[in-house]
C-alpha cells in the first residue's frame, strides 16, 4: 500500500513527533511505500516579514499548502493519506485537496486541538473543558494559547472556520484515538462515532526488559505545570525513608523545582536535565518504578509504554488515559490526582516491597507484549486504512 503521511513538527519536540516517525518506520518495515509530507513550525524563525504577517490567516487556511499538496497527490497517487498534525504551517486546507482528488484520509488525534485552542483541556492548574461546552470565546477571554488573546483568537478562528466548512467530518474518512478515554472525548466534542477508532501507540524496536538492582524511582517528562512534578516532590518530603529519585526532563518549571527540592532538603532527588531517548530507556530499565503524577488528559504517554516494555511498573494519577493504561495493583498503582499523601503512601509501599514490584514489572512487560508491539500495532493500522478506503469508495459511488 502507498501511504502519504503528513506531519507538522512543533518547535519543541514531543510525543506526536516520535509517533509520526515510528509509524513511518512501521509501515516501511511491513512493506508499504511511505511518502512523507513534513513541515515544521521552526520555519517561522527564518520567514520574511510578509510571511510572518500572513501566519494568522495561514493557520486558518493555507492556500499554498493546499496547492502544493494537490500537486503531490497528483504526482504520487497514494491509496490513503494519513495525517498526524497540521498545526500550524500546513493548516487544514490539505483536507480539501484530498477531497478534490478522491483520496481517503485518516487522521490521528493525540490531543484535543479540534475543541480547545491550547489542545490540552487544561487551564489555571486544572482540567478545563469550557471551550468544548461553552464556546471558543472562553479560550479567547482567558488568552489560553501562549497567554495571548491575539494568538488564541487565531487558533480559535482556525477551529471555528473549519467547523463551518465541515473540514473534519466532511473530508476525513477515519479518525484514530489513542485510548478509549480519548475516543470518548472526541465523540463528545462532535466527531462521528462510527469514524473514530482506537489504536494505541507502540514501542519499536523493543528495548528489552531491564534487570539488576532497580535501586531508584524515576520521573521522565517535561517539567511544566500540568505534569505536576511539584506534587511528586511534596510526596517525597513526606517519606520516612530517603528514596532515590531521578528526574529526567527540562522545561519552564525546572529551576523552581530545583529550589523546591533544595528548600525541602530532598538530597535523594537528582535532576538529570533533558536526556536522549537511548538514555531514557536505560534509566527505565534500572528504575524500580516510574512516577507519572500528571493532572491533565494525557493522550497516550509513550513514556508509560516504554516503561512497560522495560518491565517497569508505573505509579500514576487516577484519571483519564493513565487510569486505563495502568492497571491498579497489577502493572502499577493509581493515586488520587494532586494528592501528595496518597502518592507518598504508594511510593513507600513500592520501595519497601521490591519483590512485589518485580512481579508487577513482569506483568507490565506482559502487557507490552500483548498490546504495544509493532507486530500488534500494524494490523490495527491496516484495518483502519482499509476501512477508510472502503468508506471513501462507497461515498464516491453514491455521488
Amino acid at each position: 500500500m502507498k501511504v502519504l503521511v503528513v506531519h507538522n513538527y512543533y518547535q519543541q519536540r514531543g510525543g506526536e513527533d516520535a509517533t509520526f516517525e515510528q509509524e513511518c518506520r512501521l509501515l516501511t518495515r511491513f512493506g508499504h511505500t511511505v511518502v512523507p509530507y513534513q513541515r515544521s513550525n521552526k520555519e517561522i524563525e527564518s520567514a520574511g516579514a510578509w510571511d510572518r504577517l500572513r501566519v494568522p490567516l495561514d493557520i486558518i487556511w493555507n492556500a499554498r499548502s493546499r496547492r502544493d499538496f494537490r500537486a503531490l497527490l497528483r504526482a504520487e497517487r497514494p491509496e490513503v493519506v494519513h495525517v498526524h498534525n497540521t498545526f500550524f504551517m500546513i493548516s487544514p486546507s490539505i483536507f480539501a485537496a484530498c477531497q478534490e482528488a478522491g483520496v481517503p484520509v485518516v487522521q490521528t488525534l493525540q490531543n484535543y486541538r479540534l475543541f480547545c485552542p491550547v489542545a490540552v483541556f487544561f487551564r489555571d492548574g486544572k482540567v478545563c473543558e469550557d471551550c468544548m461546552h461553552h464556546g471558543l470565546w472562553q479560550g479567547i477571554r482567558h488568552g489560553c494559547y501562549h497567554n495571548s488573546r491575539r494568538d488564541t483568537t487565531a487558533v480559535a478562528a482556525m477551529i471555528k472556520v473549519n467547523r463551518v466548512l465541515k473540514t473534519w467530518p466532511g473530508n476525513v474518512d477515519g479518525f484514530i484515538a489513542v485510548t478509549p478515554f480519548g475516543r470518548q472525548k472526541l465523540v463528545q466534542g462532535g466527531l462521528p462515532p462510527d469514524r473514530v477508532m482506537v489504536k494505541p501507540n507502540f514501542v519499536d524496536p523493543d528495548p528489552g526488559e531491564g534487570s539488576g538492582e532497580r535501586d531508584y524511582a524515576l520521573f521522565v517528562g517535561r517539567l511544566s505545570p500540568e505534569k505536576r512534578a511539584a506534587t511528586m516532590l511534596r510526596a517525597w518530603s513526606k517519606l520516612d525513608v530517603a528514596v532515590p529519585l531521578k528526574i529526567a526532563g527540562g522545561g519552564p518549571e525546572q529551576q523552581a523545582l530545583r529550589e523546591q527540592a533544595q528548600g525541602g532538603g530532598l538530597k535523594s532527588v537528582e535532576f538529570l536535565g533533558q536526556v536522549p531517548p537511548e538514555k531514557t530507556l536505560a534509566l527505565l530499565k534500572g528504575a524500580r518504578f516510574l512516577v507519572f503524577p500528571s493532572e491533565w488528559y494525557e493522550g497516550f504517554p509513550v513514556t508509560i509504554c516504554e516503561a512497560f516494555a522495560c518491565g517497569t511498573p508505573v505509579i500514576c494519577s487516577r484519571m483519564g488515559a493513565m487510569e486505563e493504561i495502568v492497571e491498579d495493583n497489577r502493572t502499577g498503582f493509581h493515586f488520587p490526582p494532586g494528592d501528595a499523601d496518597g502518592l507518598a503512601g504508594r511510593v513507600a509501599w513500592a520501595w519497601n516491597h521490591p519483590g512485589e514490584m518485580r512481579r508487577m514489572g513482569s506483568e507490565a512487560r506482559r502487557e507490552f507484549e500483548t498490546k504495544y508491539t509493532a507486530e500488534k500495532n500494524h494490523p490495527l493500522l491496516l484495518e483502519i486504512y482499509n476501512g477508510a478506503i472502503a468508506r471513501k469508495r462507497a461515498a464516491l459511488a453514491a455521488v
